[in-house]
């Protein structure tokens, strides 16, 4: 299958309505009951990512007839879902609110996310901002942007590499297993400096832009990262799970580092991960 600039437009018409229906009405409105936990306290479910999901999931269904749709909030009713991604002629993997934690306690960062992939390779991504009402996006092979109703889109591009003591960095050591949790935590005064924004859309949103250097994720759930993943490359970054190895949106497991080019991605590598 072929996709298109006109598809993407399409996925950020549909991110957007969701959200302006279902996300934004409930935002600092829950009620109470709205809110549950899943794995663990630290993931929360909200009854806004439900509706904004079973929203964006049946229009996608109705523009891409026969499209797999992979939502974060239906996988984790149905795991099996997760085994179908990669050889799907056309997938789509949604986030219908990326940073719920933020969402739940009122602070406005968050996201709406979606990835088209096809046979196993993203091809679009589309990260919505439901609070400035602008979206980031990018078709392979057609370079990253930032749109927004009434304005020319802008292209968007990484940060010019720097030494690694001048790198800023998103660094997100929360699903890092010991002992490699301590080491990269010991190491993080080695970059210029370190955060972490609970909102994995706003951090590829930030990198891609070029207002910081380095994105570092452990878990690699394809909701969380396929869209923004594509939005880095095509501004021009490079990104690599710890090994080396380039990263698919099938991979749940290995890491992943993004930085400005190459030798940067080797400079945080060996820089967090060393001894």
């Amino acid at each position: 299958m072929t996709f298109t600039q006109q598809d993407v437009v399409r996925i950020v018409e549909i991110l957007a309505e969701a959200a302006r229906v279902e996300v934004m009405p409930r935002f600092k409105a829950l009620a109470d009951g709205d809110v549950r936990h899943k794995s663990s306290i630290f993931d929360p479910v909200t009854a806004a990512d439900e509706a904004a999901e079973h929203m964006i999931s049946a229009a996608l269904r109705s523009s891409f007839p026969g499209a797999l749709i992979v939502g974060e909030e239906a996988t984790s009713a149905d795991p099996s879902l997760l085994d179908r991604l990669a050889d799907a002629p056309l997938a789509f993997v949604v986030d219908p609110i990326d940073g719920t934690r933020n969402f739940v306690a009122g602070l406005p960062l968050f996201g709406v996310m979606a990835a088209a992939i096809v046979r196993g390779e993203i091809v679009a991504g589309v990260i919505h901002d439901p609070v400035c009402q602008d979206s980031a996006h990018a078709l392979k092979g057609g370079g990253a942007w930032l749109s927004r109703a009434g304005r020319p889109a802008k292209r968007l591009h990484v940060a010019a590499p720097q030494p690694l003591e001048r790198m800023e960095g998103i660094v997100g050591t929360h699903f890092l297993p010991e002992p490699l949790r301590s080491t990269v935590l010991n190491n993080l005064p080695r970059l210029g400096s370190a955060t972490w924004l609970r909102c994995s859309a706003h951090e590829y949103r930030m990198a891609a832009a070029g207002f910081c250097h380095v994105l570092f994720f452990n878990r690699l759930m394809p909701w969380d990262h396929a869209p923004g993943w594509l939005l880095h490359q095509e501004a021009g970054g490079y990104s690599a799970h710890f090994d080396g190895e380039g990263y698919k949106p099938a991979h749940t497991v290995g890491g992943l580092i993004c930085a400005p080019d190459r030798t940067s991605w080797e400079l945080v590598r060996d820089g967090l991960l060393g001894d």
